[in-house]
């Protein structure tokens, strides 16, 4: 007798496999599910044994080969059948053991398996003659049963294979609905004069699965909160792990999310400095900077307005040792710190002193293809919005000076902070740090004038964004005030002329970009 197990949940496999081989089955078994048996000390040749041929094209193929699929599909009561696996040296599979790669939780290309689905369909086609499991689950019956008599009967087989073919219906279905999305958001190749616009399909089917990250509360303690992502979709937050601190509320995510988005972005904006802190309070940022290390990265973040940072949430593309903690540990208590990796001791350390500071290990973000916010019982759907300048855009002088080369590095980092601040806004950044932020305000003068006063002579010498056009040349007259000698803005007001005029007035140089980036 023999068995084929080729598995990716090992969920009390070493168990059953090593029954099997007691009750008197041969297994046979490759890749990941052979180094297991391997490692567990369970007798077992190989899928390359059995065919003759190595695995190949990184695994994907391995068990499709007819040694293995004549094994399994052969109906023994067809002396033709039979005959032909004696021509071709064919033994019958009796037992097919398999279940498929976690599609649903982590949807790629790469996950879509094929030879697995192949031989479940197939052994449960043949059911007569092969049983089929595909649920560890179901290891403790068909060992009970096995062990009788050494044969499953025709109604556990019959019902194992009702079982295989929901379980492939249900996987392929997952598969189809992630494909839909790509289609119903994929841009569409342009030729010359098409207008460049994202589609939507005219129905969008919506699956939101909990996730197994309880919230406190919502935005506010009276209101019951949780997190959903979409089914067959992941997010960075289900990747990441809490190492300590108290369970994250509503506004902990949304806050974290925006930091941890942020922070992956400043790695992008100069190879030289590719280390970045982001300190974020309501979902904006007040403080973000770029360095060749983290502790300064960090100590220029938190410069630029230590008020605000105080239970707010930190953000670090990399790892934190222990001078890095000491630093962190040494400055206004955050809500949540997240960073790629923690040394050993410079997680104890932080955990140690900051009990309720809840520490975050995790992965870069998932980006998504599609973003929605509720209207009512509505929902808006767009695109994310790209930066064009992680995108190769092509950004233009338009004034008399023109920007050196410090001028352009700290526009490129004010700019990208920019975007991902709460509109109307305008950010300043000197010396590959931001020293200060104006968000939210209805009045973009306004915000001009908020961020000049938190720089405090700071941002003398640096850059300011805007996240959109200047309607009138005030914001521009209020920058001027704070010393910015470089402005990067999308221009497109029909006040262009009077903007650059005042940018010329006071010796800025300009940048317009052709991109707006509102954030609401």
């Amino acid at each position: 007798m023999r068995a084929l197990i080729s598995v990716y949940d090992k969920t009390n496999l070493s168990d059953f496999a090593r029954r099997l081989t007691e009750i008197g089955f041969e297994i046979i078994s490759s890749g990941g599910t052979s180094d297991f048996l391997k490692e567990n000390s369970i007798k077992h040749i190989t899928v390359e044994s059995v065919t003759g041929f190595q695995e190949m094209l990184d695994g994907r193929v391995k068990t499709l080969h007819p040694k293995i699929h004549g094994g399994i599909l052969a109906d023994l009561d067809k002396p033709e059948h039979v005959n032909d696996l004696k021509l071709n040296s064919i033994e019958p599979i009796n037992l097919v053991v398999c279940n498929l790669y976690p599609f649903k939780d982590k949807p790629s290309i790469e996950l879509i398996d094929v030879g697995g689905p192949t031989m479940v369909r197939a052994a449960a086609k043949n059911y007569k003659h092969v049983g089929i499991v595909v649920d560890p689950g179901d290891y403790g019956p068909v060992l009970d049963e096995l062990g009788n008599d050494k044969i499953l009967s025709d109604a556990t087989k019959l019902k194992l294979a009702a079982k295989a073919f929901n379980h492939t219906a249900n996987y392929d279905k997952e598969i189809a609905k992630w494909f839909d999305l790509q289609v119903s958001t994929q841009k569409p190749n342009l030729v010359d004069g098409e207008s460049s616009r994202f589609t939507f399909d005219d129905e969008i089917e919506l699956k939101l699965v909990k996730s197994n990250l309880e919230l406190r509360y919502g935005e506010n303690p009276h209101q019951f909160g949780a997190f959903y992502r979409r089914q067959g979709q992941t997010t960075w937050l289900d990747e990441a792990t809490l190492h300590s601190g108290k369970k994250l509320s509503y506004l902990n995510i949304f806050d974290a999310d925006a930091a941890w988005k942020l922070v992956n972005e400043l790695s992008q904006i100069n190879e030289k400095r590719p280390y970045g802190v982001a300190i974020i309070k309501h979902a904006n940022a007040c403080g973000a900077a770029i360095s060749d290390n983290l502790e300064d990265a960090y100590t220029k973040a938190m410069s630029a307005d230590p008020v605000s940072a105080f239970g707010g949430i930190v953000a670090i593309n990399g790892n934190v040792n222990v001078n890095l903690a000491e630093v962190i540990l040494d400055n206004p208590q955050a809500d949540v710190l997240i960073a790629q990796s923690y040394d050993k001791d410079a997680l104890e350390l932080i955990k140690s002193k900051r009990k309720v500071l809840r520490v975050i290990s995790a992965t870069k973000p998932m980006g998504t293809t599609v973003e929605f916010r509720t209207v009512d019982n509505g929902f808006l759907v767009q695109e994310p919005d790209i930066l064009d300048s992680l995108q190769g855009g092509t950004w233009t002088v338009v004034t008399d000076t023109l920007p050196d080369e410090k001028g352009w590095a700290d526009a490129a980092l004010a700019y990208v902070v920019c975007a991902r601040t709460t509109s109307n806004a305008i950010v300043y950044a000197n010396e590959f740090q931001i020293v200060a932020v104006g968000a939210g305000q209805q009045s973009r003068v306004m915000s001009a004038e908020i961020a000049a006063m938190k720089a405090d002579g700071k941002a003398k010498g640096g850059a300011a964004a805007s996240d959109a056009f200047f309607p009138f040349r005030d914001g521009v007259d209020a920058i001027a005030q704070a010393g910015i000698t470089t402005i990067i803005q999308p221009g497109g007001s029909i006040r262009d002329a009077e903007i650059i005029e005042a940018a010329n007035e006071h010796k800025i140089a300009m940048i317009l970009t052709g991109q707006r980036h509102f954030k609401h």
